[in-house]
């Protein structure tokens, strides 16, 4: 089964549809967990290891703010992983939100980047659009394999979204 980021990349309700197919989901706090449980770490609130701020220069430049880099960190490992993503744009605060808007910009840039089979969601607002999204959710879920991870597969409903406001 395939690796699934996901975006926002600590939404509970992601995570929980794509281990439900079989897949993985590679989560936030699945990373923040191992940060925590390390027994590198002597105390947790402070949950860096000299490399962290090394390791978050390979995603943000040295002009970016330290908790960009810091939470790119932890987040840019996931995305490197991913052999698929899901992206859900407009989210509330409560969907999975990490509270930073230039990491949620740049991780969704980066995972955009990466040229893996994607699915762009526009987060609900009503039942109906709330019950399509989790069918398209589970369709490409369906879709994917480890095995079969191509260009092909790329799924981008934010651009046919935004033909049919737009049409």
């Amino acid at each position: 089964m395939a690796k699934v980021a996901i975006f926002p990349p600590n939404s509970l309700i992601l995570a929980d549809l794509i281990e439900r197919k079989g897949h993985t989901a590679l989560a936030l706090q699945k990373a923040v967990r191992k940060k925590v449980k390390d027994p590198e770490i002597d105390s947790p609130p402070m949950n860096i290891t000299e490399d962290d701020p090394i390791q978050g220069l390979k995603y943000a430049a040295i002009e970016v703010p330290s908790g960009v880099r810091g939470r790119m960190a932890i987040i840019g490992p996931l995305l490197d992983e991913a052999e698929a993503a899901i992206i859900v744009d407009d989210a509330p605060f409560g969907f999975g939100c990490i509270g930073c808007a230039r990491t949620n910009e740049l991780s969704a840039f980066y995972l955009r980047k990466r040229r893996i089979p994607t699915l762009e969601l526009i987060y609900p607002k009503t039942k109906d659009e709330t019950t399509d999204m989790v069918n398209k959710i589970n369709t490409f879920l369906d879709s994917i394999t480890s095995n079969d991870l191509n260009e092909e597969n790329k799924v981008n409903d934010v651009n046919d979204l935004k033909e049919e406001n737009n049409g």
